[in-house]
C-alpha cells in the first residue's frame, strides 16, 4: 500500500501478495502470517482495521532494537494524523478523559520521572510480598466452581484474578472492585468492537479516579505506612515535590489498572489453553509440580509467554525523524507496531520455534517488551501466572476442554491476544 509520502518500492510487490491480515482466521491463528511477513516483508506498510496505516515490525533481528530506538516516540503527538484515522492510535477514550499522560503515551525525560515514581512498588520484594494474597484470591475463585465440575475459565478465573489484584496493590476498596470488574469487562467484551463501550468505561474510570484520589489524599496520614497502597504512594510523591499532577496521578493508576489486567487476563487464558492443547507438556509440568519443583513452571511461563503471549503487537510507536528499519525507508510521524508475537516465533532467533516446550532455556523473548518502556508489571505478571496455572493443575488435575478447539473464538482486537471464552471439565471436588 502506498501513498503520496511513500512512492513504490520493490517491498510494494511482495506486500501485493501478502496475506490477508486483521480478519476473523487471521485472529485464530496469526503465525503462519507471521511467517511469511518475516520471510517476504519483514517491515510491511499496511491498512489496520481502524484506517490507520502503520509499519509491522516482524523479525526479531528488526525488533528488539526498535523497542528501545528513541528515535520512534510513544508520544502520538508526533503523528499527524489524517482526518479519517484521528484519535485512532492508543486507548479509546483516552484522550477525551485526560488520562494520556501515562507510561505508554510518554517519552523521556517526563517518562522516567513518573516511571521511577510507581517502579518502588513492583519490585520483586514488594511482589513477593503480595504473593500470599494472589494465592487467596486464586483459591478463592477455583472454589466458586471447584464443586461444578465445569467452568469458563476466562470469565470465571483469568479474568477475575488480576483485576482483584490488581485493585488491591492500587488501593481501591474491596467494595468498589465490582464496579471494576464491571468496567474492564466492558473493555475486555468490545474490544474488537465498537469503540463507544471501551470510551465510556475509561469515562467511569476517570471519575472514580478522581475521586477515588482526592479522598485518599484528605485521609493520608502524615508518614507513609507499611505496605501503603500505590494511589497513596503516587499522592505522597506530588504532595512531596515531584511534580506529578492530578491528571498525571489518576493517568498512572488508569494504566497500571488497564495493562495490568488484561495482559494478565491473556497470559493465564492463553497459557492453559496451550497446556491443553499439548497434553505431555501439560504432564510434564504436573509431575513437576507434584514433585515439589518450580524450574519447570518459571521456565514454562516465560515459554507460554513466547508461544502464545499476551501482547502480539507492541504499542503504539511514531517515527521522529527518518528512519531505515529492515530495509525500509520510514518517514516522520508514520506509526510503527513492533509484532512481538511474530518476532517470539522467528527461526532466527528460536530453535523450533512453532514447537512448545516448558524447559526451553535461551528464551530471551519479547513479551513483555525492551529498552526503558519494558513491563513494568513483569513480576507481578509471573507471580499471577505461575500461581494461577500451579493450582489449576494440582487442584484440578484432570482439566480438559470442554469444547473441539475449532469452537472456540479469539478476540479481534489489535494489540492484544486472548480467548473470549474457555469452557473445561473436571472432575468436580467433592
Amino acid at each position: 500500500m502506498t501513498d503520496q509520502h511513500h512512492p513504490p518500492t520493490a517491498a510494494d510487490s511482495a506486500a501485493d501478495s501478502a496475506p490477508d491480515l486483521f480478519t476473523w482466521e487471521f485472529a485464530t491463528d496469526p503465525y503462519p502470517a507471521y511467517a511469511w511477513l518475516r520471510e517476504h516483508a519483514p517491515v510491511h506498510r499496511t491498512r489496520l482495521p481502524s484506517g490507520v496505516e502503520a509499519w509491522l515490525v516482524t523479525r526479531y533481528a528488526d525488533a528488539k532494537p526498535a523497542l528501545a530506538d528513541q528515535r520512534l516516540s510513544k508520544n502520538p503527538a508526533h503523528h499527524d494524523e489524517p482526518a479519517h484515522a484521528r484519535g485512532r492510535t492508543g486507548i479509546p477514550g483516552e484522550r477525551k478523559a485526560e488520562l494520556m499522560t501515562h507510561l505508554l503515551n510518554i517519552d523521556p525525560p517526563d517518562h522516567t520521572r513518573l516511571r521511577r515514581l510507581v517502579s518502588k512498588a513492583f519490585t520483586p520484594r514488594r511482589v513477593a510480598e503480595f504473593a500470599a494474597r494472589v494465592q487467596e484470591l486464586t483459591d478463592q475463585l477455583i472454589d466458586r466452581f471447584a464443586a461444578r465440575g465445569s467452568a469458563d475459565l476466562i470469565h470465571e478465573f483469568a479474568f477475575p484474578l488480576p483485576i482483584y489484584a490488581i485493585c488491591d496493590m492500587l488501593g481501591v476498596p474491596r467494595e468498589d472492585q465490582d464496579d471494576f470488574r464491571d468496567w474492564a469487562g466492558m473493555m475486555i467484551r468490545h474490544g474488537g468492537g465498537p469503540r463507544g463501550g471501551v470510551a465510556r468505561s475509561v469515562k467511569k474510570m476517570r471519575g472514580y479516579l478522581a475521586e477515588l484520589i482526592h479522598k485518599k489524599r484528605e485521609a493520608l496520614p502524615a508518614e507513609p505506612v507499611p505496605g501503603e497502597d500505590l494511589i497513596s504512594g503516587l499522592i505522597r510523591a506530588s504532595d512531596h515535590g515531584e511534580h506529578l499532577t492530578e491528571n498525571e496521578a489518576a493517568a498512572m493508576a488508569f494504566i497500571l489498572l488497564f495493562a495490568g489486567f488484561e495482559t494478565t487476563v491473556n497470559l493465564i487464558g492463553n497459557g492453559t489453553y496451550a497446556l491443553l492443547t499439548h497434553p505431555e507438556q501439560r504432564e510434564r509440568l504436573q509431575r513437576s509440580l507434584a514433585g515439589g519443583a518450580r524450574d519447570l513452571l518459571e521456565t514454562g511461563v516465560e515459554e507460554l509467554l513466547r508461544y502464545d503471549g499476551p501482547v502480539e503487537l507492541a504499542t503504539w510507536r511514531f517515527a521522529t525523524e527518518p528512519i531505515t528499519l529492515g530495509g525500509q525507508d520510514i518517514a516522520p510521524g508514520d506509526p510503527v507496531l513492533v509484532v512481538l508475537a511474530a518476532a517470539d516465533r522467528d527461526p532466527e532467533r528460536f530453535a523450533d520455534p512453532d514447537v512448545l516446550d516448558l524447559a526451553r532455556r535461551d528464551n530471551q523473548h519479547l513479551g513483555y517488551g525492551h529498552g526503558i518502556h519494558y513491563c513494568l508489571g513483569a513480576p507481578l505478571a509471573r507471580l499471577e501466572g505461575q500461581t494461577a496455572l500451579a493450582t489449576l493443575l494440582t487442584r484440578l488435575p484432570d482439566l480438559r476442554l470442554a469444547v473441539d478447539p475449532a469452537e472456540l473464538r479469539w478476540r479481534g482486537g489489535l494489540i492484544m491476544r486472548g480467548l473470549r471464552t474457555l469452557p473445561v471439565e473436571f472432575t468436580a471436588a467433592v
